[in-house]
């Protein structure tokens, strides 16, 4: 390396929330200076309705790497604010765990992403209720792959498996790529922040099988998907992310499926990839997110 090339040095994403007061921007600030930190980049969200602020700040140290006795002033300046906060470094992979049924479009787009590194993420494995021939047509090498096949009977057990990855594997984050698997509220609780869910935006209006032929039959002009964090509540945990197009007369049930999987895969990504940048923040049923 030249030696007058600068070296690039490590960067860390700072998340917090806390009641809001005057000041809490200065106080991290000097925080982050007195430690030898420089911000790279910051975001911040005032919620008057619930007096909270929030923020995102992107930051390296100018010297020498002072990460410990970052995290102590950052603990102390939390007890102070009432602060909730999280620290990692960018270059930490989150371990991701999908779970996937049948239909394998965001599966398919979520290897996709990861193999070309858009994102940053170590797959942790992969689990259906369908064998691994039905996804013959993809490359699962070097991805563990865990058949759990569930019945009404099967359910505890299945998922009491499914717990046992993610403890045993470390899993940061689980994801729904389509798994057409209501979890119980006894899982659904324990993976609290960590689940994201993604399915199509019709409902309420439109439950059961077969959404977009309903919407067809009804005459929708807009079909979308929303990705969520899953809570006991079925579908209507926080939302991260939603997207819609418009549909005309001429659309067919199958033009409408072929357009729902295109949309479901892109917002289920941008979900996922908000979600491991730090850039999703909840704010009790609600999220607060701060775009790329």
């Amino acid at each position: 390396m030249n030696p007058s090339t600068p070296s690039i040095r490590a960067s860390y994403i700072l998340t917090f929330s806390c009641p809001n007061r005057p000041g809490i921007v200065a106080a991290v600030a000097r925080t982050l200076f007195d430690v030898g930190g420089n911000i790279q980049e910051a975001h911040q969200y005032d919620d008057v309705e619930t007096n909270l602020f929030f923020a995102r700040i992107r930051f390296n140290f100018v010297a020498d790497d002072n990460l410990t006795a970052c995290r102590v002033a950052l603990s102390e300046l939390a007890e102070g604010l009432t602060m909730q906060w999280k620290l990692r470094a960018t270059s930490d992979k989150a371990r991701v765990l999908i779970l996937v049924s049948r239909f394998d479009h965001c599966l398919a787009d979520l290897l996709y992403r990861w193999r070309i590194g858009e994102l940053a993420i170590d797959i942790s494995g992969i689990v259906s209720n369908h064998p691994r021939e039905t996804y013959v047509h993809h490359d699962l090498s070097g991805i563990a792959f865990d058949h759990l096949p569930v019945t009404p009977q099967t359910k505890q057990q299945q998922e009491a498996r499914i717990w046992q990855i993610v403890e045993q594997r470390q899993v940061d984050l689980v994801v729904l790529a389509r798994y057409m698997q209501i979890l119980s509220d006894d899982l659904s609780t324990r993976l609290a922040g960590r689940c994201i869910n993604i399915h199509h935006s019709f409902l309420p209006g439109f439950k059961g099988a077969r959404p977009y032929h309903q919407a067809h039959g009804r005459g929708v002009k807009l079909i979308g998907a929303t990705a969520h964090y899953v809570t006991a509540d079925l579908d209507e945990g926080p939302i991260i992310e939603q997207d819609v197009e418009r549909i005309s007369h001429q659309d067919r049930p199958d033009d409408l499926v072929r357009k729902g999987r295109d949309i479901e895969r892109r917002v289920l990504s941008r979900a996922v990839f908000w979600h491991i940048d730090g850039r999703v923040l909840l704010n009790g049923r609600k999220t607060v997110v701060f775009r790329d």
